[in-house]
């Protein structure tokens, strides 16, 4: 696909960009949009949550319980094609246009379009990163994060507008290149899933079958374990390692000492524990440092959660961390000397152990382990020589797939960057592409275009602070 610019340009007299294409126009946005505040009586229509990549979505699709209310009303309606603005997130670029009818927070703008424009360029130019930079500057506040995007300010602000057909085939070409560049980005997410399922496999192979194809196997006595081989044995955590659960919290005491928290997402989010990481400021009595310091070959994991699925995630301590303590909703396994604390960490993300902690993960919207549980997990022992095999075995292959990872992650972000600025380019007139031949995208199926589940971390919380018009 060759690109080229236009061949005639026109001064803008906007401060987004000094030139536009000599047959676009350029129109403040009060003469394009008008806001409107109607109210839900009984809040009974669909209530829409905004989401920074899929827009306005109904909130009955996300898995999401403290987004849910038991009414809205009171909440601001809008209308199919209306533009709708979070405006204390207006310098993020959080617009959308309404694909229903609905309600949605009280706290948004509805702007509903006074031309035959369509509403959805306008949701493309005013995401990009030039007009989210003049975005920012019109939004008022003393701290960031209620800085507000005021509707006399957004009508202030100069749009683009080119001409009706020419919006038409922008849109035709950005569904065209959202459509080519979500496609990659699945291929490369199966990828990476293939990757991780791999790893896993190789993981749970060393860890109960060990590395010599012609060893004999015995029963393991556990039905999640199996077979292992005849000289291994299967021991239960308790004759294996210290098991301490930590209460140590993030509060600080003047009568307690200072120590860096290693906390639940340190966990969570790492493999390993080091001394590189950005830990949390707590205090602690100085029994607690004495039993929950971080020492090398010590296991942490993930004693509490919100999710079964997430419980008894592993993370290893290769070296001793002064003044790092285990904090709360953690455990500290602490090896002894039959067993090596690496080994350890690699059997806890082997699904044959794992499943043990799943199963007995005890809660209803929390979940969590009693240490009981925890000591009697039964895990598989093999001697110390050919635990130490295992652990380079899988080190070495792990490093290759985290690798082939790591590359396809960045080639997902790289596409990402890429959509974005061509997007902005095309959408601000420094790209034409009237030209292209692009397939029509059905609207219906724009949503199915984006690579990725709507998740709870992907919606904006409806909530901020109220005008007093509200």
């Amino acid at each position: 696909m060759k690109l080229a610019s236009y061949q005639e340009y026109k001064e803008s007299g906007s401060p987004v960009t000094k030139k536009i294409p000599v047959q676009w126009a350029v129109h403040r946005c009060r003469y394009l949009f008008r806001e409107v505040d109607e109210r839900s009586k009984d809040g009974h229509e669909t209530h829409l949550s905004m989401s920074q990549k899929h827009g306005l979505i109904d909130s009955s699709k996300i898995d999401k319980r403290h987004l849910q209310s038991e009414s809205y009303a009171g909440g601001k309606l809008c209308e199919d094609g209306d533009l709708v603005l979070n405006r204390l997130k207006a310098h993020l670029g959080v617009f959308a246009h309404a694909k229903q009818s609905g309600v949605v927070s009280p706290d948004y703008t509805v702007l509903r379009p006074i031309s035959d424009d369509n509403p959805r360029f306008f949701e493309y130019l005013f995401k990009s990163p030039l007009f989210i930079t003049e975005f920012t500057k019109s939004t008022k506040g003393i701290v960031k994060g209620f800085w507000r995007l005021y509707t006399d300010d957004f009508y202030s602000i100069r749009a683009f507008v080119p001409p009706p057909d020419e919006q038409r085939q922008i849109l035709r070409f950005i569904d065209s290149l959202s459509a080519q560049t979500s496609k990659f980005i699945r291929n490369r997410r199966r990828l990476i899933e293939l990757l991780k399922e791999q790893k896993q496999n190789i993981i749970n192979q060393a860890v109960t079958r060990g590395l010599d194809p012609n060893v004999n196997f015995k029963p393991s006595g556990v039905d999640w374990i199996k077979d292992i081989p005849e000289h291994w044995e299967a021991r239960r955590l308790r004759t294996l390692a210290v098991v301490k659960v930590s209460g140590i919290d993030k509060n600080e005491s003047e009568h307690e000492v200072l120590v860096l928290l290693c906390n639940y997402v340190d966990v969570y989010k790492n493999d390993r524990i080091t001394s590189n990481l950005d830990f949390m400021k707590a205090t602690a009595t100085s029994g607690e440092i004495s039993d929950f310091q971080l020492k090398a070959g010590d296991v942490i994991i993930t004693k509490d959660s919100e999710s079964w699925d997430d419980i008894a995630i592993p993370s290893f301590v290769p070296e001793d961390l002064p003044g790092v303590v285990c904090a709360y909703h953690l455990a500290l396994i602490r090896p002894i000397e039959e067993i090596e604390g690496e080994f350890l960490f690699r059997a806890f993300y082997s699904d044959p152990v794992a499943d043990q902690f799943r199963i007995a993960a005890t809660g209803v919207i929390r979940f969590g382990l009693a240490r009981g549980a925890i000591k009697g997990a039964v895990f598989p022992l093999p001697p110390l020589s050919e635990q130490r095999a295992i652990i380079a075995h899988i080190n070495e292959k792990s490093a290759e797939i985290n690798h082939a990872i790591a590359r396809a992650e960045r080639e997902i972000e790289l596409m990402r960057e890429y959509r974005t600025r061509l997007i902005s380019d095309v959408v601000t007139g420094q790209v034409d592409v009237r030209g292209i031949e692009v397939p029509e995208v059905p609207e219906e199926e724009l949503p199915e275009l984006d690579e990725e589940s709507i998740e709870q971390d992907d919606v904006i919380e409806d909530e901020g602070e109220k005008d007093e018009n509200d």
